[in-house]
């Protein structure tokens, strides 16, 4: 077998610092905001030339957390309750024989830094903090989008999404700019499928804060918010 070595040429910063509480899908919540930081090597500021054209950009990544050796032909997509088995070129689960992954982003911005020269501010990903990165490529709209698309057992399953009841309290405890994000992030439900006991409280480590939540039917109430 051709062994195929591909460079990390950027990591992702972001308010997910373990994979816990992250949309399962780029694009989600897009009130949170990441930074896509190049490696040394690739902080050219050529290499952007013109990507603030774009409005959105694909991501390719690796689920860095979920190398394992072997793959399996079957995974339990958690939008089929972790239940069912699918097969893995069917899904878009982590347990992939590459791991690799892809997201559509929206750019928001072209920021120059001192520390890490140009990067790119972006909304909506699906990323954790420290995620490898292994391309960039710019959503190009008369061939990427295709209204007429089909989504398989997504368009059965739908979306569904919690009341989130945030005592203004604890809300304000959280950076201004941080609140729409953190609320987004737990009305997606940040439970794993096979963890939905009523009454157990969960704690969601986002950006520097500890939210700690119960879950009750449709309503998900928070009950703490501290520095992590």
């Amino acid at each position: 077998m051709e062994n195929v070595t591909i460079q990390v040429i950027a990591r992702m910063h972001s308010d997910f610092p373990s994979k816990f509480g992250i949309p399962r899908q780029s694009g989600l919540v897009e009130a949170l905001q990441s930074i896509i930081v190049f490696e040394p090597e690739y902080r050219n500021p050529d290499a952007l030339r013109g990507i603030e054209e774009y409005s959105h950009l694909w991501i390719i990544w690796q689920f860095s957390q979920a190398v394992r050796e072997g793959w399996s032909p079957t995974v339990r997509p958690p939008r089929l309750g972790g239940n069912t088995r699918m097969g893995v070129f069917a899904t878009r689960s982590p347990f992939r024989p590459n791991n690799l992954a892809l997201s559509c982003v929206k750019l928001l911005e072209v920021r120059h830094t001192q520390e890490y020269g140009d990067v790119l501010v972006v909304g909506g990903a699906d990323l954790m903090d420290g995620t490898p990165i292994f391309d960039i490529k710019p959503y190009i709209p008369y061939s990427d989008c295709k209204p007429a698309a089909t989504g398989g057992f997504t368009d059965r399953v739908g979306d569904f999404l919690l009341n989130v009841e945030f005592p203004e309290d604890l809300l304000q405890r959280l950076p201004e700019d941080k609140r729409a994000a953190a609320i987004g992030v737990l009305s997606h439900d940040p439970r794993p499928s096979y963890q939905r006991k009523p009454g157990r409280v969960y704690g969601l480590r986002f950006s520097s804060f500890d939210i700690r939540f119960t879950v009750e039917a449709d309503r998900l109430t928070v009950l703490e918010v501290n520095n992590a």
